[in-house]
């Protein structure tokens, strides 16, 4: 038989076992930990009961609370499909008006409009609808055709030189190419179109050459962009006054421009987009140009 020996330290009994010198003692496992053991097994036999736990070769056990986080998700999508289909189709029965005087609606127009822009208009405009090289800054308040969000829409369904068959028609002739004037004619009368942006360009030493290109500018380009060079939005002819420019406002670009003519292109979104996937966009695109406070 075993003698028991106690450590002459704790007063424990020890094992027997011994490493080094150092003898291991007989301690009972704490109390705390059998207790958190045993809740742990009840509470993972529990929750196996309870709960969408074991795999069985194909299938689970399902649990006999019938709980099923997919089809949980699954409803959660069902109802939130459902929820925006009723927006949606309050969107595209009712005017601008009332879809501006309520925020329910508005707030899926941000959201959704924010998406739609990014998928389908980004790439020309820019993420944030500034604009790139030869492609409108849709934020700055300068619309060709009108910045309502009825005009956006109209524009948005049959497009600018598009395929549609109502799309809106906007070119500008090659002046120069086509012979329409003549070189001179042509640094003349960009001369005077850049002093109508721009008042420095307006010197003594270009006097002359401006009073040619203005008359120039009366005969043959005031019937689309108006005596006063402001534009006409009828004819998606740009305001010539302001600093906003699609192709350049420098003097070259505006030879370049005169010399070989522009041709704006959007495409028709009428067949790609809904009608209130459109409506909403045009809010949204509208919305970029509000001066907000």
């Amino acid at each position: 038989m075993a003698v028991e020996e106690k450590d002459p330290v704790s007063g424990q009994k020890t094992t027997g076992h011994e490493w080094n010198g150092i003898k291991e003692l007989d301690t009972p496992v704490p109390l705390g930990i059998l207790i958190f053991i045993v809740v742990t097994h009840v509470w993972a036999l529990l929750w196996w009961v309870l709960m969408p736990t074991f795999p069985l070769g194909t299938t689970y056990t399902k649990g006999i609370l019938d709980t099923d986080q997919r089809k949980i998700v699954e409803q959660d999508l069902t109802e939130a499909q459902a929820q925006r289909a009723a927006r949606m189709r309050a969107i595209e029965t009712s005017s601008y008006e009332d879809i501006l005087a309520n925020e329910d609606l508005m707030k899926l127009v941000r959201t959704t409009g924010h998406q739609l822009f990014g998928d389908n208009c980004a790439a020309c405009h820019g993420a944030d609808g500034r604009g790139r090289a030869n492609y409108p800054d849709l934020t700055d308040e300068d619309w060709l055709w009108g910045g309502g969000p009825e005009k956006i829409a109209e524009t948005m369904k049959i497009g600018i030189n598009s395929t549609h068959q109502n799309t809106r028609v906007a070119q500008m002739p090659a002046f120069g190419r086509d012979a329409i004037l003549d070189r001179n004619q042509v640094t003349n009368v960009g001369t005077y179109v850049q002093s109508l942006s721009d008042p420095a360009v307006s010197t003594a030493q270009n006097i002359e050459q401006m009073k040619a290109g203005r008359e120039i500018f009366l005969t043959t380009c005031a019937a689309c962009h108006g005596e006063d060079g402001k534009g006409n939005r009828e004819v998606g002819a740009p305001n010539l006054t302001d600093q906003h420019w699609v192709y350049g406002g420098d003097l070259q670009t505006i030879i370049n421009t005169i010399h070989g003519g522009r041709q704006g292109h959007m495409p028709t979104w009428d067949e790609r987009l809904s009608p209130a996937e459109i409506k909403i966009l045009s809010l949204y695109v509208a919305s970029l140009g509000t001066k907000q406070p």
